[in-house]
């Protein structure tokens, strides 16, 4: 589902099944809910009180995509990054055992992409790889951390899985960015990836601190991991754009300024921070 992607850390994104559960903040405003239950009714989201939810697998057409980005990619010498699973969980326990082994499967006959696994249930990242046949060798793993809660207990298990499975790198994704964030000692992943949020349907945007944004900056920096800032979601600093707005005041006097995602850009600090994480080549 979608060859081309307007996500700034990745080159293309595929989904082989729509449908998850609510399990954190981050998902209270979920992009993928809005669009694939509110909209367009394919699946019904679970939650807190609304059960597992519905998944469904998508089509045969659909999973030979990639089959073709990597005889492309084998052409041109560039292994792309692709974000798994925009509209799902790759690591969610209620979908079919077996999709999740056809999809490492597709994974490992496609060698040339870079698959970048992103999950918010970072503690079944082994498990439910082992129970795959183990994680394929050009997959990386990563975790949403929205807050410092999250962060705290799926960085440390996003490092187990490091540990024990050697994925190409670890990433954290902090979007939407919630609360203040130190990452832990010893669990920085290899990249860092920020945003604020944005606008879904009549669920309206979160403001993010600048300050939450330029100190995950700072740690990227001083702990030797690649910093790259996707968005700045509905609102910005004052200092960053001017312009007319809704004004929010955080308690220490910070002030950010609705704008709207197409008018707040991605810089910080005037500055765009674009860095992906190296990887061999072939």
């Amino acid at each position: 589902m979608a060859e081309e992607t307007l996500i700034s850390w990745a080159d293309m994104t595929f989904n082989p099944w729509i449908g998850c559960t609510r399990v954190s903040p981050a998902c209270d405003h979920c992009y993928a809910a809005h669009l694939m239950e509110t909209r367009m009714g394919r699946v019904q989201w679970g939650g807190p009180g609304a059960g597992a939810g519905t998944r469904s697998r998508t089509s045969a057409s659909n999973w030979r995509k990639p089959l073709a980005w990597n005889r492309q990619a084998a052409i041109g010498g560039k292994r792309p990054f692709v974000f798994c699973s925009s509209l799902a969980d790759v690591f969610d326990n209620e979908i079919p055992a077996d999709w999740r082994r056809d999809l490492f499967d597709l994974i490992r006959s496609t060698p040339n992409l870079v698959w970048l696994l992103l999950t918010k249930r970072p503690q079944l990242i082994v498990k439910l790889s082992d129970s795959a046949g183990g994680l394929p060798k050009n997959a990386a793993l990563g975790t949403t951390c929205e807050d410092q809660p999250r962060a705290d207990k799926n960085l440390l298990a996003l490092q187990v899985a490091k540990i024990e499975l050697h994925p190409l790198f670890t990433f954290g994704s902090f979007e939407p960015l919630l609360g203040d964030i130190i990452v832990p000692h010893g669990v920085m992943p290899d990249w860092v990836i920020t945003g604020g949020e944005t606008d879904q349907g009549s669920q309206k945007a979160r403001p993010t601190h600048p300050a939450w944004i330029r100190s995950l900056r700072d740690q990227a920096a001083r702990r030797g991991a690649v910093y790259h800032h996707k968005q700045n979601g509905e609102w910005v600093s004052v200092s960053e754009i001017s312009g007319s707005g809704k004004h929010f005041t955080f308690d220490d006097g910070a002030t950010v300024r609705r704008v709207g995602r197409k008018h707040s850009g991605r810089t910080i600090d005037g500055v765009i921070h674009d860095a992906f994480p190296e990887v061999p080549a072939l």
